[in-house]
């Protein structure tokens, strides 16, 4: 294709000034249009990958990468898979917990999960530590039932710190008045703020001795909660622990408690994706028209080279350098378009913010506030080469229809 004739002859038609101007005109709007489909699928999908990296820390940020619990029943040799866990160097952290969905009562009544932890390890399996707005897990004292709320739920039961809720567990004990669910009175010691719905409204936090006192537990746990070195190999490094650890356990990811969401946002953008290619695809179609249309204009050039000995093969290369190099030149102008948008997209939208008056993302309606973004050079990479293939795909039809010229009818009126 990029012999040297043949290119030096596309490089020529796409550098030489044309008669018709409307063809040049097409030429300039296919250009133009590759352009602006890749710089919108560099752009879109870098404020996708933003948005999923956005929710991924928040809820790594309240879960841990790993969970090994029963089968079906409390962990109790929860030690030695904890002791197991240290000793893998795959595994940052290890940490026991019980956990129970619950009936919170305060001025209102709200179902929360109830969650025991050590906080002394906590940290070393989530960044509850760091999100905590009032208060401090220090004050989960064992013994003493303190209890921190998400802020949300903290402000739909109307306690706050010093305030006392009761907590509800679907645990049932036999008394003289009959069967009564456990029940506990909790002293409010501090709030913390996740940034997502599902746990400043549906979290509660305790000591995880009160948790096995008011679930009856005994020293049992319902599992041991991992922070591994690589997030991605969770599932993998907690069913290995588990292979090795005596006895029947069950294994959950971060993935899997996710799993629909994260399922809808990789859906999500394998759609964006294919939508906005057709953008690029109206630009090759509008690059198929001007180079029909210039292999018309080019009769009588193509029957001149034809008659001096150049094979149909080679003329037909010669008009698909010059497409080629249309697409390229699109395709390089969006790259550095979509790069430079996506890197100061902060930038433009406070601008338009500013110039309009609006805010884009409200503070009081979600809780990501502004526009993330998460460039990822193998996507760059990726559209790029779906952009060039459907630019060289849009060049071969043109091009087989001047290889087909002939000479003797293209040079009858010349």
């Amino acid at each position: 294709m990029f012999q040297p004739l043949t290119l030096a002859i596309g490089l020529r038609y796409t550098r030489a000034k044309r008669r018709n101007h409307f063809i040049s005109f097409i030429s300039a709007a296919s250009m133009l249009g590759i352009a602006v489909g890749v710089t919108a699928l560099i752009t879109t999908l870098s404020v996708m990958n933003g948005f999923g990296d956005e929710l991924r820390s928040r809820i790594l940020g309240m879960v841990a990468h790993a969970t090994i619990s029963g089968a079906g029943e409390p962990l109790r040799d929860w030690p030695q898979a904890v002791e197991l866990a240290r000793q893998d160097a795959r595994v940052l952290g290890a940490a026991p917990y019980v956990e129970k969905e619950a009936m919170i009562q305060g001025l209102r009544n709200q179902g929360a999960l109830l969650r025991g932890v050590d906080p002394t390890l906590e940290p070393s399996v989530s960044e509850l530590v760091d999100k905590m707005v009032a208060g401090s897990l220090a004050d989960l004292v064992p013994g003493e039932f303190n209890i921190v709320l998400g802020k949300e739920l903290a402000y739909y039961l109307g306690a706050g710190p010093g305030d006392y809720v009761t907590v509800y567990v679907p645990e049932f004990r036999t008394t003289p008045v009959g069967v009564l669910p456990q029940l506990k009175r909790f002293r409010v010691v501090g709030m913390f703020e996740a940034g997502m719905q599902d746990y400043d409204l549906g979290l509660a936090i305790i000591h995880l001795q009160d948790g096995q006192r008011l679930l009856r537990l005994g020293e049992g746990v319902t599992g041991v909660r991992l922070r591994l070195t690589d997030l991605f190999q969770a599932w993998n490094v907690a069913a290995d622990l588990r292979d090795r650890l005596p006895g029947f356990y069950s294994v959950r990811d971060w993935s899997s408690q996710h799993a629909n969401m994260f399922r809808a946002i990789r859906t999500e953008k394998t759609v964006m994706f294919v939508i906005l290619s057709l953008i690029v695809g109206v630009a090759a179609f509008n690059l198929v028209s001007s180079l029909v249309m210039l292999v018309q204009d080019k009769q009588a050039d193509i029957a001149i080279l034809r008659t001096l000995g150049m094979s149909p093969a080679q003329v037909m290369r010669v008009f698909m350098v010059q497409g080629s190099l249309i697409g390229v030149v699109g395709i390089a102008l969006g790259l550095v378009g979509g790069v430079t948008l996506t890197l100061n997209l902060g930038v433009v939208v406070a601008a338009i913010e500013t110039t309009f008056g609006f805010e884009v993302m409200p503070k009081d309606i979600y809780y990501i506030t502004g526009v993330p973004t998460a460039l990822y050079w193998s996507e760059v990479a990726m559209i790029a080469g779906v952009a060039l293939v459907l630019c060289l795909l849009a060049t071969i039809y043109p091009a087989w229809r001047a290889a087909r010229t002939d000479p003797a009818a293209a040079l009858r009126y010349e």
